[in-house]
């Protein structure tokens, strides 16, 4: 897969993840309570059911916004902020001249 096209699926992938409010919602809650939580105390501060917020993480985790870390029987999730760098980047092109 070219480099490009990689960039691109990512780019998809990322914009997919953040389109639905509760994920963002998760984005935010994580970044602002001190950037590292884990998944109960991400499912505390919302009123949707464990396995909806478990959906919601691992859309997260699999478009690369959020990163885990085991620490014993716990994972702590933190934001990874470098996939967001894609939207920036695309988003930088309404930035540029209209030919």
């Amino acid at each position: 897969m070219t480099d490009a096209k990689a960039r691109l699926e990512d780019l998809e992938n990322v914009l997919a993840a953040i389109a639905h409010e509760s994920r963002r919602q998760i984005l935010l809650t994580v970044w602002f309570r001190g950037g590292t939580m884990s998944a109960g105390d991400i499912a505390s501060r919302f009123h949707c059911a464990w396995p909806t917020i478990s959906r919601h993480i691992k859309v997260l985790e699999d478009a690369g916004l959020l990163v885990h870390e085991r620490q014993g029987r716990s994972r702590l999730y933190r934001v990874a902020k470098d996939k967001l760098g894609l939207v920036r980047e695309w988003l930088d092109w309404f930035d540029a001249p209209a030919l």
